[in-house]
């Protein structure tokens, strides 16, 4: 049996399928702390796949997205809305959309790159590829 994987989609194709599709969903995986202290993109909603203190998968990931569908979404017909997580580098949120593909929740996608992007010759983040680095709109607490 193979395992359905997420799609794959560039921080910039991500960010131009959400100004063009209002319903699309932008969900942030990062740890609580990546996410406020790091930064996050603009409009991102935070659901963390594995957080702090105890750093183990979040057993309510699948309901947490879920609540989000049916905050306005309906059906899942050919026009429902598509989930983009992103997270550091692009790892993480390939096993998060699995979980979400398994659970019946279609439409999902992996943005690449993550926020962050991989580590650079020094060991930095953020200089070689990821949402801030391409310069998308991002904040931080």
């Amino acid at each position: 049996m193979t395992t359905a994987t997420p799609k794959r989609i560039t921080p910039h194709e991500a960010f131009e399928r959400l100004q063009s599709r209002p319903r699309d969903l932008l969900v942030d995986i990062r740890s609580t702390m990546e996410y406020l202290f790091v930064g996050h993109p603009v409009g991102a909603v935070h659901i963390p796949w594995i957080d702090e203190p105890d750093w183990v998968e979040n057993p309510q990931f699948v309901a947490q997205v879920r609540k989000l569908l049916l905050g306005g979404v309906g059906d899942e017909s050919e026009d429902a809305p598509a989930i983009y997580l992103i997270c550091r580098s692009g790892k993480r949120s390939l096993v998060a959309g699995q979980a979400l593909i398994t659970a019946g929740i279609e439409n999902v996608y992996s943005v690449d790159e993550g926020f962050e992007g991989p580590l650079d010759a020094e060991h930095h983040r953020s200089t070689v590829s990821g949402w801030r680095f391409r310069g998308l709109p991002w904040e931080q607490c």
